[in-house]
């Protein structure tokens, strides 16, 4: 089955947030939605960036409805007050693509006391997904099945987790090296969309229903890789050869999984909670890891979440 993003249909009417906006498969994410009149927020770090971007969008789609909501993934704090001031300004929130991260990263704690690369692409965007989550059960509510929904991007780098999948004992991996780390973020991205399905999809006994999807948008040209620390310079050969060779997605086209999750109305109930990949979109490709399908591993890791983000103070 193929995609394209003038297939989706008229947007008017709707909300939805992208993180990391302003740049790569967010940036097409954001410019295609507001094509098709979606109103959009852009979720930036640097507002500069933000305004750019939608500068550029708009020299295209000159009626694009896009607002810049500022957040940094590196501070929880921010990320509460983003979700809060969307909340006094909208009522309703049909589509949230949890898009920005960071990939293979030197060692780092963040100013809240987690791994950079933990908090950045699993943690911060788990928080923002809490503080939403209200506003799209009511925006639920009132609307036909699949009319809202929450897409998480991992990749195939969830692969790389440590056997046991999240090391609860040590969630820093310090000793690990960056690609443990980083696959173990992308694989918590996984399980916290088998728990968003299980407890908000079709079949599930709370009002209103969501339509929940993982993504792995394949090797696609954004500036993710620049992320990198120099010890990472054998993975940077690799790419350019890849590039080089063109198996490797433009941005735009890494965005069509991400469009069709959030906005397609070909999307079907029966892949609310799958893991999805670039054009195939089939459900839990051979190698997704046994990890990704524990379903005890995903509550244990909602409840680790739940507790350390209510102690902290960052949900309620």
């Amino acid at each position: 089955m193929t995609f394209s993003p003038d297939t989706l249909p008229d947007l008017k009417g709707k909300v939805f947030i992208i993180t990391g906006g302003n740049s790569g498969i967010g940036y097409y994410t954001v410019s295609h939605l507001a094509e098709h009149g979606a109103h959009v927020y852009m979720g930036v770090r640097s507002l500069e960036k933000g305004t750019t971007a939608i500068a550029n969008i708009k020299k295209v789609h000159p009626s694009a409805n896009i607002d810049l909501l500022q957040m940094d993934l590196m501070d929880l704090a921010s990320i509460v007050a983003a979700a809060k001031h969307f909340l006094t300004h909208e009522t309703a929130l049909h589509g949230l693509v949890n898009n920005a991260g960071i990939m293979a990263t030197p060692f780092e704690i963040t100013k809240d006391g987690h791994e950079a690369q933990w908090q950045t692409n699993y943690l911060a965007h788990w928080v923002l997904t809490e503080h939403l989550l209200p506003l799209m059960l009511h925006t639920a509510k009132a609307l036909p099945p699949g009319s809202v929904r929450i897409v998480n991007i991992s990749s195939s780098g969830h692969l790389s987790a440590p056997k046991s999948g999240i090391n609860f004992e040590d969630l820093s991996l310090k000793e690990s090296g960056t690609w443990a780390r980083y696959g173990q973020s992308k694989l918590a991205n996984i399980l916290h969309t088998k728990t968003l399905h299980k407890e908000y999809g079709p079949g599930s006994k709370g009002e209103g229903e969501i339509w929940v999807s993982s993504v792995h948008p394949g090797l696609v040209e954004t500036n993710l890789a620049s992320s990198m620390g120099e010890s990472q310079s054998g993975i940077m050969s690799v790419l350019s050869g890849l590039r080089m060779l063109g198996l490797m997605y433009p941005a735009e086209k890494g965005a069509y999984t991400s469009l069709f999750c959030v906005a397609s109305r070909d999307m079907k109930a029966e892949q609310s909670g799958a893991y999805l990949e670039i054009f195939k979109r089939c459900m839990e490709p051979r190698w997704l890891s046994g990890e990704a399908k524990d379903e005890k591993l995903a509550e244990r890791l909602e409840e680790w979440t739940g507790e350390v983000m209510r102690r902290e103070g960052w949900v309620r």
